[in-house]
């Protein structure tokens, strides 16, 4: 697990804004990095009448869609590898997907409540759908997505909202989130940051680039 100074969480939201880029209005775009494999995810996401949206492409040809409705519920996800793609999403309690290569694939379902993939937008999709209070805890199931070939493997983790915190930033106030992940396999715990829809930190992720502010809503 690791810690962070305040200062360091909005130096991208705050003095790397100053510094390179200007808020334009309009829809959340920016650029997030994936330390371990030193890819670059250019993203954009934007509320709508009953629901949000996050679309992201990696310089590895990863491509991420991903839609929630009003609860957050991830009512549709496409991810595109090079060589392996799914599609699926939230049905009652479960999620039902379509795995495949070329244009065949394999149906399946499992008992969860969403998909954790390799992008920071579902960060923000099961954060937000458990709507917890401050100190409130809540145990998930997801189906991860990993690697090349986009396994599926059905896992277990403890979300807890540790702390929300206002920062003065040069345009607005800034409030942060921050959320101790718990893998129920290993116990081992890690955070993630969040200021409205806009991840500023967790493993293996860094957020480069921000051309607007985040949705707070």
């Amino acid at each position: 697990m690791r810690a962070h100074e305040p200062e360091c969480l909005l130096r991208v939201l705050a003095s790397r804004s100053q510094r390179r880029l200007r808020y334009l209005p309009g829809v959340p775009k920016g650029s997030y990095l994936h330390l371990d494999a030193g890819v670059e995810e250019r993203f954009q996401c934007a509320p709508g009448p009953s629901g949000w949206r996050y679309v992201g492409e990696r310089a590895d040809g990863v491509r991420v869609d991903l839609v929630v409705d009003a609860r957050w519920r991830q009512i549709r996800v496409e991810v595109v590898a090079p060589e392996w793609w799914v599609r699926g999403g939230l049905a009652g309690r479960e999620v039902v997907w379509v795995r495949g290569s070329g244009d065949a694939g394999t149906e399946h379902s499992a008992p969860a409540m969403g998909f954790l993939v390799e992008s920071p937008g579902f960060l923000v999709a099961v954060a937000r759908s458990l709507e917890l209070e401050p100190g409130e805890a809540r145990d998930v199931r997801l189906v991860r997505l990993g690697g090349a070939s986009l396994a599926p493997l059905t896992g277990d983790w403890r979300w807890r909202h540790a702390e929300t915190s206002v920062h003065e930033t040069d345009t607005t106030p800034l409030p942060v989130t921050r959320y101790d992940v718990t893998d129920l396999a290993t116990g081992e715990v890690e955070e993630v940051h969040l200021a409205g829809d806009v991840v500023l930190d967790a493993p293996g992720i860094e957020l480069t680039a921000l051309e607007s502010p985040p949705n707070l809503g």
